[in-house]
């Protein structure tokens, strides 16, 4: 079924499409252990909220054509009962603007069974001009002179071909692709959540004016034509080099504009030899580098790395010599090069961060186990790895 808005339609025909692109939103995600006074919220989180309605604000700002968010805007399937009031408090300041939304569900907001309901299932009843696609299947959304092709996140990797095979392209007009998953050229980036499917590379075709993908959070052009606009906020400390935000798309320019959105800011406090340094000396140097940083609105995160340092540099280290430098951030990650070994150790377990897939991976090629019996551990033990890092991640929080 083609869907069409009717909507504010973009002035001046073909010539003034004009659409934000933004996806990973994460609505929900919490992480730390700092809590919000007033509401005893774990601060990440709320602070996650604030930053999606600020960054909705300034979109609005923008006048754009639409907004297509490229999945993920829920941590969960099940999402939090304050992450879905957010997203449907943005949802309104956009239909109150008059700017039509076209979002996809990604891999962790996509009920993974037919017979789980889906937290878009809500949207269908805001009159606010939102296209939501979450049902399995490849929908065609028509807005103006430009037709949005969304394919969601789906149960099989196989489906993808098979829904993308369905599109109907606009023979007089533009068109937009929109899905979420990995692009096979980025497959040494994946992140081993559930349900992490990868884009075949001849779906990337130059035959769409722009296609919109979610799921990497970096700002990454993987075609001419192709983007990740990367996620808004920093979802763990590996992605500390990764551009944030958005996109700004003008399609009848074919230009592409990067868009800064608000959201936690992760600093990289560099390393630390610390060879001859005691472990008192260490935590000094630590909290000398936090002393320095530029003061900011809201606390940041921070991560160092202790280059050289024995295994038990963190055990010995006096906790009070940092506490003062943790209280003026939101996270302090220390993460430990040992002498002799190319992966750092961060000093506290972070799910988002460690990517135990490759671990057990690692583990296994260690057992000389026979070949027949390798693939079939490591394919059932990677499953059962995923199916766990979801529970942490996802269900296992408190709503």
């Amino acid at each position: 079924m083609r869907c069409t808005f009717m909507g504010r339609m973009p002035t001046g025909g073909m010539s003034g499409m004009r659409i934000v692109h933004v996806a990973d939103s994460h609505l929900g995600l919490s992480a730390f252990h700092r809590l919000e006074p007033e509401t005893g919220m774990n601060l990440r989180e709320k602070l996650i909220y604030r930053h999606f309605l600020s960054a909705v604000d300034h979109i609005i700002a923008l006048r754009p054509d639409a907004v297509v968010h490229a999945g993920d805007i829920f941590h969960s399937v099940r999402p939090k009962t304050m992450a879905y009031t957010t997203a449907l408090e943005a949802l309104t300041r956009l239909g109150d603007a008059d700017i039509p939304l076209l979002v996809i569900a990604g891999n962790h907001d996509m009920a993974k069974s037919r017979y789980t309901t889906s937290p878009f299932e809500v949207l269908d009843y805001l009159s606010a001009p939102i296209h939501a696609a979450y049902r399995y299947r490849y929908e065609p959304v028509d807005l103006g002179d430009t037709r949005f092709h969304l394919i969601p996140n789906l149960l099989q990797a196989t489906q993808y071909r098979e829904e993308y095979d369905r599109i109907e392209p606009l023979r007089s007009g533009r068109n937009v692709l929109v899905t979420h998953g990995l692009a096979t050229t980025l497959r040494d980036y994946r992140l081993n959540t559930v349900m992490e499917h990868e884009i075949d590379a001849t779906m990337l075709s130059p035959d769409f004016d722009y296609i919109a993908l979610g799921h990497f959070h970096a700002r990454r052009q993987v075609a001419d034509n192709a983007w990740y606009c990367g996620s808004q906020e920093y979802c763990s400390y590996g992605e500390i080099r990764d551009g944030k935000g958005g996109l700004l798309v003008d399609l009848a320019r074919g230009t592409v504009e990067p868009v800064d959105l608000p959201c936690t800011p992760m600093v990289d406090l560099g390393q630390v030899e610390c060879g001859d340094l005691s472990p008192r000396q260490v935590g000094e140097e630590i909290a000398g580098r936090v002393a320095g940083m530029a003061p900011g609105e809201e606390p940041p995160m921070a991560l160092v790395t202790l280059s050289g340092a024995d295994r038990k540099t963190l055990q010995a280290m006096d906790p009070g010599v940092l506490q003062e430098a943790r209280d003026r951030l939101l996270d302090l990650r220390i993460q430990v090069k040992a002498a002799g070994e190319g992966t750092p150790l961060t000093e506290r377990h972070d799910l988002r961060g460690v990517n135990y897939v490759d671990l057990f991976g690692e583990y296994l090629r260690g057992q000389n186990l026979p070949e027949r019996q390798h693939r079939y551990v490591l394919e059932k033990g990677s499953a059962v790895i995923q199916q766990v890092m979801a529970g942490k991640g996802e269900e296992d929080e408190p709503r």
